[in-house]
């Protein structure tokens, strides 16, 4: 663990790795003017949609629409946290609306929740106190399949074995 939270490898598929191109990248939210003048280059429909988003490796907040690869958003290195985020403005001013931590490309703990904070919060957009929806990752050692915990129900879904109560999706050990 660095200073700023767990960094997750990407794990998904290949083909989705060979999308990444530097024009390709989200864009990095440095600022609240740095995030109007992305979102003035965006369509109506781009706005009404949740939005792609990592934490780099330098704890900087990337965006890019929703369609977007979380991959290709980050440049294909490491994060220090992915998932969707939504927008909405409140008292003349954007405010995250919802975030989670929905990314089956890197598949980030919940844990990482915080360093998703101090980005929003460096960048100066408000948010709320936490994920405003939780998605447990989990790799089965059994039979080696990535699963998606519901309801506390450490099962895996494809071989009925018990998965851990520890994140341990990419392998790193941590």
């Amino acid at each position: 663990m660095n200073l700023l939270g767990w960094s997750y490898r990407y794990v998904g598929p290949p083909d989705l790795r060979a999308l990444v191109r530097p024009e390709a990248e989200g864009r990095r939210i440095h600022s609240a003017a740095d995030f109007d003048d992305w979102l003035s280059t965006l369509t109506a429909a781009d706005l009404a949609e949740p939005f792609t988003f990592v934490i780099d490796s330098a704890g900087v907040l990337r965006l890019a629409p929703r369609r977007s690869e979380h991959v290709v958003c980050a440049g294909g290195g490491p994060v220090l946290g992915a998932g969707e985020m939504s927008f909405r403005k409140e008292s003349g001013q954007w405010v995250v609306g919802e975030v989670s931590n929905q990314s089956t490309g890197y598949c980030p703990d919940v844990s990482s929740w915080p360093t998703v904070a101090r980005a929003l919060d460096t960048a100066g957009i408000d948010h709320p106190a936490s994920f405003t929806h939780e998605v447990v990752f989990r790799h089965c050692p059994v039979c080696g399949q990535l699963n998606i915990v519901r309801g506390e129900c450490f099962v895996c879904v494809f071989c009925d074995e018990e998965l851990p109560q520890e994140w341990n999706v990419d392998g790193a050990g941590r």
